[in-house]
């Protein structure tokens, strides 16, 4: 879509997370140990505002549990003489039972596959580098000027690909539902909102600019890793095995934390009767056992849905979630602006504050609606916009039934 100008949408669409997080951040530390980013929702906005994000949030990872379930099986199915579902469901069964023996396994197994990644991922840039400053002086600007241009579909090319990449980015909100089972909740949640900005700087857009620096734009093919392209263009031996691996270990990381994330919202939830209260019980592991299963179960029907009719029910929920991280963005600002004022009305300090305030958090949700609003104008995104602006309806609309029926049985009265 921007051909080498994408390195414009990273950056903007990083700067974008960075100060979302900046947000939850000084939410965290003004209200410490709430839970995640849904209750700071509803602490700012009403109720009704963590009823939605929460939702949202839940069917969003749903979904994705099932993608990466359905990615992985067929990137093991090269290797493995078994039918995808097959290896789907021993991928899933696998993840499923991480989570449920503790919180501990969980973050074990993924220290371990994040570890592979960064590691994988450093040793690309320090390779990339090598070879565009060492080995092969001038690649750089030559891969870079001579396709086109920096911008060879145009300046606006750059800001039309921003909806895309920025769900490359979507996860880094996951920091305030882990903190919650932390010592120090605030502390972790704004640790994560500084260190943001550098991870998205250097695993993004540093990686970002190696490709495009070695590899030319427009010989990058659809279905194909850059990544494996562009180490075998600077002839380093096994590339296309290694980027395998490293892709099958990134897999299962969002795979084992898609499954964490679902049953946490859950719980949640059901702590505030926005679920039934059967979800919040724990096992004597401290684990939301049903909510596992039941985000094991949502994702492995998703998955079941891209084999039996990938073209119909599986795209459909694919749109329908497509753009909901930008929704819960734009609650995440508006909650950060209430809260920052009511707070200021009561006179209370806030130790971390967001910067510029209320200018750069209004500039913050101008740039959210720009992205949607550039979705509603590009063909191939105006569909996923109108579906995912159609969860978005019937989240709202089950928050009005739930508010004419009163609340589901919460954990105390059950």
């Amino acid at each position: 879509m921007a051909g080498p100008a994408v390195l414009i949408s990273y950056a903007l669409s990083g700067l974008l997370v960075f100060l979302i997080m900046r947000m939850l951040g000084e939410m965290a530390v003004a209200r410490p140990g709430l839970g995640s980013f849904a209750e700071y929702a509803a602490l700012s906005l009403g109720h009704w505002a963590g009823f939605v994000t929460g939702w949202l949030y839940w069917y969003f990872w749903v979904i994705t549990v099932g993608v990466e379930t359905i990615a992985g099986a067929k990137l093991l199915h090269a290797w493995i003489a078994a039918p995808i579902w097959l290896i789907g469901t021993v991928l899933i069964a696998v993840m499923t039972a991480t989570n449920l023996f503790s919180v501990r396994t969980y973050a074990e197994f993924e220290f371990w596959f994040a570890s592979l990644k960064v590691g994988a991922i450093m040793a690309f840039i320090v390779v990339g580098l090598a070879y565009i400053f060492g080995f092969a002086p001038g690649t750089a600007l030559t891969v870079l000027t001579s396709h086109g241009g920096l911008f060879p579909r145009g300046v606006g090319a750059a800001f039309a690909a921003i909806p895309v990449v920025i769900f490359s980015m979507m996860g880094s909100e996951v920091a305030t539902i882990a903190a919650a089972e932390t010592a120090d909740p605030a502390t972790n949640v704004a640790r994560a909102g500084r260190t943001v900005s550098l991870r998205i700087l250097v695993f993004y857009v540093l990686s970002i600019a190696v490709i495009v620096s070695v590899l030319p734009w427009d010989s990058v093919e659809v279905g194909s890793s850059p990544f494996a392209r562009a180490l075998a263009t600077m002839h380093i031996p096994g590339a296309a095995l290694a980027m395998n691996v490293v892709v099958i270990t990134a897999v299962l990381s969002c795979l084992n934390s898609g499954l964490y994330i679902t049953s946490r919202m859950l719980y949640e939830l059901a702590r505030r009767g926005d679920a039934p209260a059967i979800f919040a019980a724990v096992s004597a592991r401290r684990v939301p056992s049903l909510g596992i299963l039941f985000g094991t179960a949502g994702g492995l029907l998703a998955a079941l849905a891209s084999i039996i009719s990938p073209d119909l029910v599986f795209m459909f929920l694919i749109n329908t979630s497509g753009a909901i991280i930008l929704f819960i963005y734009l609650v995440i600002a508006l909650a950060q602006i209430r809260l920052r004022q009511k707070l200021q009305a009561r006179g209370e300090t806030i130790a971390l504050k967001m910067w510029l305030f209320p200018a750069l958090s209004m500039a913050v949700i101008a740039g959210i609606a720009l992205v949607l609003a550039s979705m509603a104008f590009a063909p191939d995104q105006r569909i996923q916009l109108a579906l995912s602006a159609l969860s978005l309806g019937v989240i709202l609309l089950a928050f009005a039934l739930r508010r004419r029926l009163g609340a589901l049985p919460s954990i105390a009265s059950a």
